[in-house]
């Protein structure tokens, strides 16, 4: 296996499971309706806004790979649009599926040679790092998520 499919397999895994963890995004988020995700816990982010973001970086580096340029800030990375009923929450979860998915296919075809490439300019390193960086930083609040959620069953 070449580290591109390596690098597609954990992003599947992180989304879909199968991962070493034995956590993953779609399990994690699955019975949580969109009253519950934008609950507020303490002075945490809420589950929707978290997964909000988690996608952000995802769509940001999805459309380099697109061949579109980086136009990506951390200070929108929780700008998450107004979640007010479930229809919202679905399309939410739509986007970070389908994103998820054409992330995965790419990095997959991608040649091993490109991942050692400068990533949108070399400003954020290569394309490695980025990829990498995304399914780590996924990891980081997926585990916010699974807290969160054991706080409000606790509710």
């Amino acid at each position: 296996m070449s580290l591109s499919q390596q690098l597609a397999r954990q992003v599947r895994e992180f989304h879909h499971g199968g991962n070493s963890t034995g956590v993953n995004l779609k399990d994690s988020l699955n019975g949580i309706d969109w009253k519950k995700a934008t609950t507020q816990v303490h002075s945490f982010n809420t589950i929707a806004t978290l997964t909000f973001h988690i996608n952000y970086y995802i769509s940001a580096v999805l459309k380099v790979l697109q061949g579109g340029s980086l136009d990506a800030h951390d200070k929108y990375s929780y700008d998450l649009p107004p979640v007010q009923s479930q229809e919202n929450w679905n399309d939410l979860l739509a986007k970070v599926w389908t994103d998820a998915a054409e992330f995965a296919t790419l990095v997959e075809q991608m040649p091993e040679s490109k991942l050692w490439e400068d990533f949108a300019g070399g400003k954020y390193g290569s394309y490695y790092r980025n990829i990498q960086g995304v399914i780590e930083h996924g990891h980081y609040h997926l585990g916010q998520i699974v807290l969160i959620k054991k706080l409000l069953a606790e509710q």
